[in-house]
């Protein structure tokens, strides 16, 4: 989060305040070269402004501005060169701006994970024992993506390996329209997000517990 720190005033007489508002509408773009110009290309990077919040009626240039970004990266060095760009960027803007104060940078602990890494062995020996259960075409490998998800503090907290998995949740006819036009099924962050709900968790159960027998030693269909 960054809280721009301006001096409040009527919006007829802009010249005797320092306005918050232009400070954080120009981090929103400036914020956007961190990636473009400052990340090296061969290592992906997400900073995204999510929400901006200022005022409370037109004619009033408020006090403050405050900004809420979503900052992803696979490596821990970057996060941390992200996360150094974006406190520059924003005291630059207050700096520019005339303020007084410098912006508020507030990194949530409890909404901040690092990157989620399946181990390699266990995620060979998991897809196996799916594949031969449910079918090779319906157990694929993806690309990685920049979701944010706390999954992997378990494995590392308890110095253990782990593999994190997703259970498709589309109705058959429907994915297989939408692959056929193109198009994408709405997902879970998306108003229109509607799951095939006894398939996929006949599918979820399914698959935890051939997981589960698969490392107690014992073949799927022995309980």
């Amino acid at each position: 989060d960054i809280t721009f720190h301006g001096k409040g005033g009527h919006g007829a007489a802009p010249h005797r305040t320092i306005d918050p508002v232009l400070m954080a509408a120009r981090a929103v773009v400036t914020l956007q070269s961190i990636v473009a110009r400052e990340v090296n290309p061969f290592d992906q990077a997400v900073v995204t402004v999510g929400t901006f919040h200022a005022g409370t009626k037109r004619n009033v240039i408020p006090d403050d501005a405050k900004l809420e970004l979503t900052v992803r990266s696979y490596k821990p060095e970057v996060r941390k060169q992200l996360v150094a760009a974006i406190a520059r960027i924003a005291k630059a803007e207050a700096a520019a701006s005339g303020a007084t104060r410098e912006p508020t940078i507030f990194v949530n602990p409890n909404e901040s994970a690092q990157a989620v890494v399946n181990d390699p062995g266990l995620t060979v020996r998991l897809a196996a024992a799916l594949r031969r259960s449910l079918g090779a075409a319906n157990v694929v490998a993806t690309d990685p993506v920049m979701g944010s998800e706390d999954f992997g503090v378990f494995g590392a907290a308890a110095g253990v390996p782990s593999v994190m998995l997703r259970v498709g949740a589309a109705e058959p006819s429907e994915f297989a329209k939408a692959k056929a036009a193109g198009t994408q099924i709405p997902g879970p962050h998306n108003a229109g997000f509607a799951p095939d709900r006894e398939r996929t968790i006949r599918t979820g159960v399914s698959t935890f517990t051939i997981s589960v027998l698969e490392l107690l030693g014992r073949p799927a269909g022995s309980l």
